[in-house]
C-alpha cells in the first residue's frame, strides 16, 4: 500500500510465508513493502496442531488478520485461523486488482511522461486504493478523472488506459462504521443499528463484516459508483442515527487515512 507504512489492527493482509518453525510461521506482508510478520502456532488453525507444516509452507500465499502492530519494535502479530474462506477469496481478489492497477499507473505515467508517484498520490488521496479509480473513470465515462486534479495530458492518459483495461459491470466500495453504546442493552442497540444499515434496495447489495468492536466494515455493491456512494452514505447514516438516539456514539469512515 502507498498511504500507510503499517497495517491496522483488524485489517486483512496478503502475506507470503518465508519460514516455518515448530512454534510459528514467519511471513512478509506483500502490501506493506515486505514487512515481516509472525503467525504463532496458536493462530494457525483451530484445534490442536500436530504438524504446523500440514497447514502452511514456505512460498505459500496466505491471507491473515492483523492482531497487533508495534512499529517501534518492528513487530506484527497475525492470525490465519481468524480468516474465513469468503474473506480470503475477497481479499485475494482485491489484491490482484491492485496489482493490475499498479501496472496501469505505469502505462499512464509513461504515456503522459510524468513520474508515477504523481498519479499514485492523486489517486490514493481521493480513493485510498488504485483499482477503484480506474473503475470509476470507466463507469463515469471519464468524468471521474477530473476529481484527481491532474494536468490534462495525465488525465487523458488515465482515461485511455482505464478504457483499454477495465470492464465494469458492478462496482464495490467500502468503509467502516464505528458504533459504541454503554447502555446495559448496548448489544441490542448495536444489532438494531446494523439491521438499519441493511435496507433492501433494488440492484444494491450491502454487507456488514465484523472487524472487532467497535468497528464494522460496510461493503456496498451497485451498478455504478453514484448509486454505491448514495447507498453507503444512507446505510451509514441510518446505523449511526440508531446508536446516537439511544445515547451512544457512531461515526462513518469512508476510507482509511495514513497512520
Amino acid at each position: 500500500m502507498y498511504e500507510r507504512e503499517w497495517p491496522e489492527e483488524g485489517e486483512l493482509v496478503v502475506c507470503t510465508v518465508v519460514d516455518v518453525k515448530d512454534f510459528a510461521a514467519f511471513v512478509t506482508l506483500d502490501e506493506y513493502d515486505e514487512r515481516r510478520g509472525l503467525i504463532p502456532i496458536s493462530e494457525i488453525a483451530r484445534g490442536w496442531i500436530k504438524h504446523i507444516r500440514d497447514y502452511v509452507r514456505e512460498g505459500q500465499k496466505v491471507v491473515c488478520k492483523v492482531l497487533n502492530v508495534d512499529p517501534d519494535r518492528g513487530h506484527i502479530d497475525l492470525s490465519l485461523k481468524d480468516v474465513n474462506e469468503h474473506q480470503r477469496r475477497e481479499k485475494i481478489h482485491e489484491w490482484k486488482n491492485e496489482q493490475k492497477a499498479t501496472k496501469w499507473v505505469g502505462f499512464a505515467s509513461e504515456a503522459a511522461e510524468v513520474d508515477r508517484s504523481v498519479i499514485e498520490e492523486a489517486i490514493y488521496r481521493e480513493y485510498g486504493q488504485l483499482y477503484p479509480a480506474f473503475e470509476d473513470i470507466v463507469a463515469t465515462g471519464g468524468e471521474a478523472a477530473d476529481r484527481l486534479k491532474l494536468d490534462e495530458p495525465v488525465m487523458k492518459a488515465l482515461v485511455t488506459v482505464a478504457h483499454e483495461n477495465v470492464k465494469v459491470s458492478r462496482v464495490t466500495i467500502t468503509g467502516h462504521l464505528v458504533l459504541t453504546s454503554t447502555r446495559p442493552d448496548g448489544v441490542n442497540v448495536i444489532r438494531r443499528a446494523l439491521r438499519s444499515a441493511q435496507p433492501k434496495v433494488e440492484d444494491v447489495e450491502i454487507d456488514l463484516i465484523y472487524v472487532g468492536a467497535p468497528k464494522y466494515r460496510i461493503k456496498v455493491t451497485a451498478p455504478d459508483y453514484k448509486e454505491a456512494e448514495k447507498a453507503i452514505e444512507k446505510a451509514a447514516s441510518a446505523a449511526v442515527g440508531v446508536v446516537e438516539r439511544a445515547g451512544g456514539s457512531g461515526k462513518f469512515i469512508r476510507k482509511q487515512k495514513a497512520g
